[in-house]
């Protein structure tokens, strides 16, 4: 007679699996998995001027006042990380785009790099280049706005502040080329491509004689469906000019990725998308992967949102997002999925049995920097009962754990992109600014692991009799 246990496996090989495989190879799905990994770089390099700047400004600042000796005398560092920002968080929807269209016309087989430029100078074509800016005038009070009105300045009192409108002109707000218009890129980029794609199958394209440069013969068959693409791009952000007066990007992120990102910080959301990923391991499938479209669609952007409010602020409270990508790596998935640091522990210190201990100490320096395939598939955790509950359960708890250290403001939110090896602890406090509790909560989310980890490692024992050694 078959177990619950039994059924229930049958039903999630049969039913959930094949699903869970489709979505993780659906091609626009993976495209925008591959984009955010191709664009890791400028993440990472945004991310080392924002950790230098808290190292060599805010700490500092906080520590010894303002101009303290630290701060002044590297005034310099402090200016190349400006830089290096603008030249990575700042464009980091236009670096997407790209990435993004390469990928998906990469996926269809066609030109990736005639695919990239189309979607980046689409998604281009729907920006606002006249944006309006509203500056604080420093020492101007109200009775001086009736002069500069005179003088034709267009002044306004807002707080008791008199602030300056200002028009742009030939001008891309960073609001629209940042992580805020990450969704923007996406639609258009997805709109943008398919447009091109679709062009180019149907071989409605210039084609040039044999023996042309194939370089060259590539440019001229992308130039009809380019055309099209980024045309169809413009008449839809036109159309939402006259019919709405905004354009694109402010409905998106009004009407798309405000609610979606506001959904993502729930706690039933966080917790689903920590026992997904989980879940998914156990049949043998990378969980990380087929939730891609989820923490990188989601939990990426509100990262990027928080550093970028961090540069601009330095104030923690004014971060708008308490869940972050990162929150996941640096409290509940550091040493791999599952924390499998924490069984690697249990089974060194009470396993009798001689195969887990071999594979725990061949895996255990590979685990203290987050790389933990040999343990899941070296025990075996997939598709193995035995560790089915602890495997799902001890991600879950900590990430519970974490939230309520952050949620209750005991811990800021991630806001800093730290390396995916960095041992536990390391990258929990790095990741949120130079925070020892952070640091103290994943060590205690280790603990939890290996609480959670040994009556199964004990289980394990007397189910197969130890080897004599």
């Amino acid at each position: 007679m078959s177990s619950p246990m039994d059924g229930f496996m049958q039903w999630m090989e049969t039913k959930f699996v094949p699903v869970a495989s489709k979505v993780g190879n659906q091609r626009h799905l993976a495209a925008v998995r591959d984009a955010f990994i191709s664009i890791l770089p400028i993440t990472m390099v945004g991310s080392i001027a924002t950790l230098l700047n808290v190292f060599v400004v805010d700490l500092p600042t906080m520590w010894l006042g303002e101009e303290n000796v630290v701060t002044t005398s590297l005034a310099q560092v402090v200016n190349v990380d400006g830089l290096v920002s603008h030249g990575s968080m700042a464009i980091f929807a236009l670096c997407f785009a790209f990435a993004f269209g390469y990928r998906l016309s990469r996926a269809y087989d066609v030109d990736g790099l005639a695919g990239g430029v189309i979607a980046l100078a689409s998604v281009v074509a729907t920006m606002n280049f006249a944006p309006e800016f509203a500056y604080v005038l420093p020492n101007v009070t109200p009775d001086a706005m009736g002069a500069l009105s005179s003088a034709g300045l267009a002044v306004a009192e807002v707080d008791g502040a008199v602030t300056l409108q200002v028009t742009g002109a030939n001008l891309i707000s960073t609001a629209l080329t940042g992580a805020t218009g990450l969704f923007s890129a996406l639609i258009f980029g997805i709109i943008s491509t398919m447009v091109y794609v679709k062009l180019t199958l149907k071989d409605v394209t210039i084609k040039l004689p044999e023996g042309v440069p194939p370089a060259v013969s590539k440019a001229f068959a992308a130039i009809i469906p380019g055309v099209v693409a980024v045309y169809v791009c413009a008449i839809l952000a036109q159309l939402c000019v006259a019919l709405t007066g905004q354009y694109p990007n402010d409905l998106i992120v009004e009407f798309i990725q405000k609610p979606l990102l506001g959904i993502s910080q729930s706690a039933p959301a966080i917790v689903l998308t920590s026992f997904l990923i989980q879940l998914l391991w156990f049949f043998g499938i990378h969980g990380s992967q087929v939730m891609a479209p989820v923490l990188e669609g989601l939990y990426t952007p509100a990262l990027l949102e928080n550093m970028q409010v961090w540069n601009a602020t330095h104030d923690i409270a004014q971060l708008p997002y308490l869940w972050t990508k990162a929150s996941f790596e640096c409290f509940s998935m550091f040493s791999g999925a599952g924390i499998t640091l924490g069984l690697i522990i249990a089974i060194m210190i009470f396993s009798k049995r001689r195969e887990c201990r071999v594979v725990a100490e061949m895996s255990a320096p590979m685990g203290v920097f987050n790389i933990n395939e040999p343990v899941i598939f070296g025990m075996p955790i997939v598709l193995n009962p035995l560790y089915l509950i602890p495997w799902l359960l001890v991600p879950v708890v900590a990430t519970v754990v974490a939230m309520a250290f952050t949620f209750t403001g005991l811990i800021p939110p991630v806001f800093i992109q730290v390396p995916w090896i960095m041992p536990v602890g390391i990258g929990a406090f790095l990741a949120t600014g130079g925070n020892v509790l952070a640091g103290l909560v994943a060590l205690l989310n280790l603990l939890i692991s290996f609480v959670i980890w040994t009556p199964f490692v004990k289980l394990a024992n007397r189910m197969d009799a130890p080897e004599k050694q």
